[in-house]
């Protein structure tokens, strides 16, 4: 077993499962993965267990019976990844936005000690984003800008879902107090992070717009993360955090 896991949660994304894997364990920093799938119905979870076949106990899957949203599949995958002393915790899309081969640059960063946290970030160094339509770009850009102003949150990239996290931080947070589901998870966890006394650092990547599949983008997660700042912050001002 090596130290460090990749939490990636699966719907609909067979066509992308495999490469990915192959990549991820090819990579000069050795990784284990699990997959949380939410039964997809493309077959995705048949393709990962016959890479399970191939790389025998580097791939781990959990098999959900539905589509039972992000937030929760990481909760799912954190706890996996505490039970089996994982120190090294990753979470990245399935979709090739984000780019597996910066997956030992986000380790390194919290490994060497420079963060707790390290966000693979899309606006460090300005705006870093491929294929993206304006309108998609304003609505991203403008939502982090609100997530900080309300949160106070030190990083540009408040809905980064492409990041390294240090053990010790899962530890401190309780996982079944975690309400947010859609994006607002990824602010949620941030958000608890730092409030916890946790260092976050920004890791600049090239972001690209999914290479097959269809955006799991919806108006109820753009909700979700509108009030759910609110939420977080009034939480934290209270202390029931």
């Amino acid at each position: 077993m090596n130290e460090s896991l990749v939490i990636i949660p699966t719907y609909n994304e067979a066509h992308n499962i495999g490469r990915l894997i192959d990549i991820l364990l090819s990579l000069e920093i050795g990784v284990d993965v699990l997959i949380v799938d939410d039964g997809s119905p493309d077959g995705t979870a048949d393709q990962v267990k016959k890479k399970m076949k191939q790389y025998e106990d580097r791939i781990h899957l959990i098999e959900r019976s539905g589509k039972l949203g992000l937030g929760t599949a990481y909760v799912a995958g954190f706890k996996y990844a505490l039970e089996k002393k994982y120190i090294y915790i990753c979470e990245m899309d399935a979709d090739f936005s984000h780019n597996p081969t910066d997956i030992p640059r986000l380790i390194k960063t919290v490994k060497n000690g420079e963060a707790d946290v390290a966000v693979g970030s899309r606006y460090s160094k300005g705006i870093s984003i491929v294929n993206w339509p304006l309108s998609r770009l304003i609505l991203s850009y403008g939502a982090n800008l609100y997530a900080r102003f309300i949160t106070g949150l030190p990083i540009k990239d408040t809905t980064a879902g492409f990041k390294c996290i240090q053990r010790k931080v899962i530890e401190s947070i309780n996982l079944n107090k975690i309400s947010s589901n859609g994006y607002a998870f990824q602010i949620e966890i941030h958000f608890r992070a730092w409030k916890a006394g946790f260092t976050l650092k920004e890791v600049s990547i090239i972001f690209k717009e999914r290479e097959e599949g269809v955006s799991k983008m919806s108006r109820s997660i753009v909700r979700e993360a509108v009030w759910r700042v609110w939420s977080l912050k009034f939480k934290s001002l209270v202390g029931t955090l």
